[in-house]
């Protein structure tokens, strides 16, 4: 069996895709603004149900706001569809988002939530980028959540992981 270029094109391509949306959650995760911003076209928007719409930078922005207060932020993909055509692409992810944030009255919450990021992708200076996301929950539920611990000050996975894939700020 042999596989023509552009099969093996459109596999590459859905890869990069792939990777795309796993350091999006690497970075909402690890809480890192300067990797969040290689993620997205320069001209790309970014949707969160009611909770934020508008530019990518502005969402970024928004972002790096949130994290110093984010005691937790775990995002878990499920499926991923990714439909390529030349250097665009569509794509619907399934994922799992699990935070603890303060409650606004000295607490804390459990915010758990079963979302779909419907993403357009374009190919912009070599690497697949997103567009547009659009973020959709399925599911969300939020709850008390008394004492979580303190995070650790240095997440391992910068010392233990020595691939550029896993510095902090840098895209692979």
């Amino acid at each position: 069996m042999s596989i023509d270029q552009d099969t093996l094109a459109t596999l590459v391509a859905k890869e990069e895709i792939r990777q795309l949306a796993l350091l999006y959650c690497r970075g909402v995760d690890r809480k890192d603004g300067a990797l969040l911003r290689t993620l997205y076209t320069h001209d790309a928007t970014d949707t969160h149900g009611d909770t934020f719409d508008g530019s990518a930078e502005d969402y970024v922005r928004f972002l790096e706001g949130a994290f110093p207060y984010m005691r937790y932020s775990g995002h878990h993909v499920c499926n991923h569809l990714i439909s390529v055509d030349g250097d665009r692409g569509e794509g619907e992810v399934y994922a799992i988002a699990y935070h603890i944030i303060p409650d606004g009255s000295g607490g804390w919450l459990e915010d758990f939530g079963c979302v779909r990021y419907l993403d357009r992708y374009r190919r912009d200076d070599g690497r697949w980028r997103f567009a547009q996301r659009v973020v959709t929950y399925d599911l969300r539920s939020q709850r008390p959540f008394a004492d979580p611990p303190e995070p650790p000050q240095e997440d391992p996975s910068y010392t233990v992981l020595a691939s550029r894939l896993f510095a902090r700020g840098e895209r692979a």
